[in-house]
Parts: structure tokens; C-alpha cells; sequence
């Protein structure tokens, strides 16, 4: 099955589910990483108004007469870009969750100072996005046709006629990759990237790296899973595709890997299982979904799940499949993995 295709047949589909990425199942991306030297322009990085430039992950570089000010983004996006200093004016994406609190996507944000534009798929008020008067929309990207996540594709051209937009991709390369085009990002924006907040949080990334790095190599037997639930199914990721699962194979993580004929139906992503083979691979530690369209461990009730040698030992630990990036938020992906592998016992 194509890339296209199944772009069509399942990314509505994997959100409603609470997917093991909850992604476009098949939406690809710019793997050449097009634009990495970033931002540009008089004012990049001062805050002050000039000229301003950004090439993004499509190849695209969109060209302003000023630094904008007036940036609408999708929520992780808006709260990476928190985490370095810019406040974004609106956002979509999951936000808010049922009971009012900031979704976890929402990182740090308050989102008391953002307008919602759309809490869910499928959901963007575009009154209110052109009431902002916006001079930027950024959100990530999942394919190689630089298809904009979260931006309804009913709308999509009404949208992009109000403001240009900024895509940043995440799929199919390691972490890092996408960490340092928000860098770039925000450094073109205004953001103090020798604030000491920010300098602070890149170090213990790197540190966090390495500790993930000596407890995969002193335990390489330890076999960890990443999944996520939903009421009828078990998704099982494999590492290729996906930004986090990428860069902890590098680091030498021993992934649990589905074979490529079982991730078709996932577009590549993922296989599907019924929650009565939920035990068909071996694990020592399963990593979850720890976004809020995925049932969360505590409240699995099959049977099945609860025998699982990982979750009667207590080895399980969440997962972001939707990274915040900023160094800032992805130091607990890296430390978590390394506690739980310094911590694991062989159960499998």
C-alpha cells in the first residue's frame, strides 16, 4: 500500500484509536532534513522588528517584513517554542483535556493566554485564526507531500491564504534532528538561545543521552516495546519512522520490532494486535502512550495486559510519540528510558 493511500485509509482512523502514534499512518516526510542552516534575516534572533526569512522542512522559505509576532502554532509546537522564550497567540491541537487541565501536549504553557483554535482532529475555527490577525501558522509534518498536521485538509486552503506557514518535519530521522530546527526556529523568532535556561536544558540532554546510551549497552538483552491502547486494539510501533524510537535504537536501545509485512495496514508505523495476542512479542519493558486519546495503563482492564511479564513486574513506563522539542521536555524520554533499562529485570 502507498504512502498516499494510506494516509487516507487510517490517519483519522489511528487518532480516533489512540494509535501506537496516533499519526497520519502513512504521512512521510522531507528525509533530505531541506533547510537545516534555519532562520535568517537582519532581526533573526534580536526580537526586533526587520526583515525575517525561515526556509522549512518542504523546502519552503517564507519571507516577511519583520519578525512575526502574531504566531499561531500547533499546541506541542507552541509549547516548544514556550520553553525558549516565544509566546505563541493561538493554538490546535489537543490542548485542553476533558476535565479543563493543559493536555500533555500543551507542555508548560498557560493556556489561559492562548486561543484555542481547535482542540481536536479535524477541528479549526478559522474566524478566530484571522481575528488574530496571525503572520505565521507552524505545526509539524508527517509526510513527504509536506501535508501540515492538524490542519484540516477541508480547510486548508482558506487557511494558508490568511498566513504563510512553517512546517517542521518529524518523521523518519532520530530526534535530534528536529530538536535543532526548533532551535533554529525559535533563535529566528528572538528567542535567547544563550539564556542560561536554555543552554542548562541542552546540556542535561546530552548527559541524559549518554546515560541512556551506558544503560542500553549494560543491558542488551532487556527487550522494550512501545505501545499504546485503545478499547479494541494493542498498537506495537517499530522503531523506524518515529523520531524518539529512532534515536534510541541509535543510542543502542533493543527495540521490540514488528516486521515490515505486519505494519502495512499501519502505513509502516505500527502494527495493529487484538487484546487476546497483546502477548505475541517478548518484552522487559513496554513503553505507553502517554498522549490523551490513549488508554493509559492504569485504567487497562483486559485480562490479557495485566498477565504480560513487563506489567506484572512493574516495567511499565510512558512514552511521547509526539515529542514537545525543546531539550527542556525531551530530558524525561531519554532519563526514563535509562532508569527503567538501569532498573529491569530479564521477565521475558
Amino acid at each position: 500500500m502507498s504512502h498516499a493511500r494510506a494516509t487516507h485509509l487510517t490517519r483519522r482512523g489511528l487518532l480516533a484509536a489512540g494509535g501506537a502514534l496516533g499519526l497520519g499512518a502513512a504521512l512521510a516526510a522531507c528525509g533530505d532534513d531541506k533547510g537545516k542552516d534555519g532562520g535568517s534575516g537582519g532581526s533573526a534572533g534580536t526580537g526586533k522588528s526587520g526583515p525575517w526569512s525561515f526556509k522549512d522542512d518542504r523546502g519552503t522559505t517564507v519571507k516577511l517584513d519583520k519578525v512575526p509576532a502574531n504566531i499561531v502554532a500547533f499546541t506541542g509546537v507552541g509549547a516548544a517554542l514556550y520553553d525558549y522564550g516565544i509566546q505563541v497567540k493561538g493554538v490546535f491541537g489537543p490542548t485542553k483535556t476533558s476535565d479543563g487541565k493543559p493536555d500533555v501536549q500543551a507542555g508548560d504553557m498557560d493556556i489561559s493566554k492562548v486561543t484555542v483554535l481547535g482542540n481536536a482532529w479535524g477541528q479549526f475555527n478559522i474566524e478566530k485564526y484571522a481575528s488574530l490577525a496571525p503572520d505565521v501558522l507552524i505545526t509539524t509534518i508527517f509526510d513527504d507531500a509536506g501535508t501540515l498536521w492538524y490542519v484540516p485538509d477541508e480547510s486548508k486552503k482558506k487557511i494558508g491564504q490568511l498566513a504563510p506557514s512553517v512546517g517542521i518535519s518529524v518523521y523518519d530521522r532520530q530526534l535530534t534532528q528536529p530538536l535543532q530546527r526548533m532551535w533554529d526556529l525559535a533563535e529566528s523568532l528572538g528567542a535567547d538561545m544563550k539564556a542560561a535556561k536554555v543552554t542548562d536544558a541542552k546540556k542535561r540532554f546530552e548527559d541524559a543521552a549518554a546515560r541512556l546510551r551506558a544503560a542500553a549497552k549494560a543491558k542488551p538483552d532487556i527487550k522494550v516495546l512501545a505501545g499504546s491502547a485503545s478499547d479494541q486494539l494493542f498498537y506495537v510501533s517499530g522503531s523506524n519512522l518515529s523520531i524518539d524510537l529512532e534515536y534510541f535504537k541509535s543510542l543502542g536501545v533493543n527495540l521490540v520490532e514488528p516486521p515490515e509485512s505486519a505494519k502495512k495496514q499501519g502505513g509502516g508505523w505500527y502494527e495493529s494486535l487484538s487484546w487476546e495476542n497483546v502477548d505475541k512479542y517478548d518484552a522487559d519493558i513496554i513503553m505507553m502512550d502517554d498522549r490523551s486519546q490513549a488508554i493509559q495503563p492504569a485504567d487497562i482492564t483486559k485480562a490479557t495486559w495485566k498477565k504480560l511479564p513487563a506489567v506484572k513486574a512493574g516495567q511499565v513506563i510512558p512514552r511521547s510519540p509526539e515529542p514537545i522539542l525543546s531539550y527542556d521536555k525531551c530530558v524525561p524520554l531519554l532519563t526514563n528510558l535509562a532508569e527503567a533499562l538501569e532498573k529491569a529485570k530479564k521477565v521475558s
